[in-house]
């Protein structure tokens, strides 16, 4: 079994940008830029806006964050978008998610201009994912897919099964999948008998938030499992959607919690500001 370490990884693709920036401001003038839209207090979205906001320092990449309050006008937040898509210094916007459930979240996301959709959520984006063209893809799957080709993972002619279908991770996943050539499926909330279809996942890619959703009966064994679950524990530990140390021990590779899927998206969120950058501004 073989840990597919995601934090590793991260780290060699954040030098790599680092230098690629470097670069940039040295031969050209310019530094690439990243805005941030932050409403409301959740504890969970503030701490990965600061993840954020360091790695982009880290890597010379500038950013700001529009930190906004909950009960903030869906207008306003329009407004500091359309903003933000006339800024010459900003190549990427990035809305945190999840909105207030007052604000309308597709309305916001559309909002973005597809130039600088650094987070491949605009239907723009979505829509060249699907048919296979060039434009930004959501940085979760797209992490993924970095992941299988460090450790040499080719998907093409595999079982997929991709559980979990949110617009965020689960469709965008099982599209890059289908992209390389294997063959996809989407389970979801909905699905009956969900053992029956993980059994049959030469690669299983879980992105639900539930704890031990996948148990060690439901993965055959030299299996393929992408845990893109993030979960803490009451004790404050953190784990994912599978029974890692049982399941750890009949497949081929794995990949841990922390220190897999999670690191790789921010990583990817700075390699889709530069490369917006590198467009934008020929």
């Amino acid at each position: 079994m073989q840990i597919l370490d995601g934090k590793a990884l991260s780290k060699k693709i954040k030098e790599d940008i680092k230098s690629k920036v470097k670069v940039l401001k040295e031969q050209k003038g310019i530094t690439p830029g990243l805005a941030v839209i932050l409403v409301g207090d959740d504890p969970a979205s503030h701490t990965y806006v600061k993840m954020k906001a360091k790695s982009c320092k880290n890597v010379g990449i500038y950013s700001v964050t529009h930190e906004m309050p909950y009960d903030i006008k869906e207008d306003e937040v329009l407004e500091t978008i359309a903003m933000m898509n006339k800024n010459p210094n900003i190549d990427g916007i990035l809305i945190q998610l999840p909105l207030p459930t007052h604000i309308d979240t597709t309305k916001v996301l559309e909002m973005v201009a597809p130039q600088k959709d650094v987070d491949g959520f605009h239907p723009f984006n979505v829509g060249r994912l699907v048919t296979n063209l060039d434009g930004f893809v959501p940085c979760t799957p797209l992490g993924v897919m970095k992941l299988l080709k460090e450790y040499d993972i080719n998907v093409e002619g595999m079982n997929a099964v991709v559980v979990g279908a949110s617009n965020i991770v689960g469709k965008p996943m099982a599209n890059l999948l289908l992209n390389a050539n294997a063959t996809v499926d989407v389970c979801h909330i909905y699905t009956k008998d969900l053992k029956r279809h993980t059994l049959n996942a030469d690669i299983l890619l879980v992105g639900v938030g539930k704890p031990n959703l996948i148990t060690e009966d439901m993965v055959k064994d030299g299996a393929i499992v992408i845990d893109i679950g993030t979960n803490r524990l009451e004790s404050g530990k953190l784990v994912g959607d599978v029974d890692f140390e049982k399941i750890s021990k009949k497949v081929t590779h794995i990949t841990p919690v922390p220190g897999g899927v999670g690191p790789m998206t921010i990583a990817m969120l700075i390699e889709n500001t530069l490369t917006a950058s590198k467009l934008r501004r020929g």
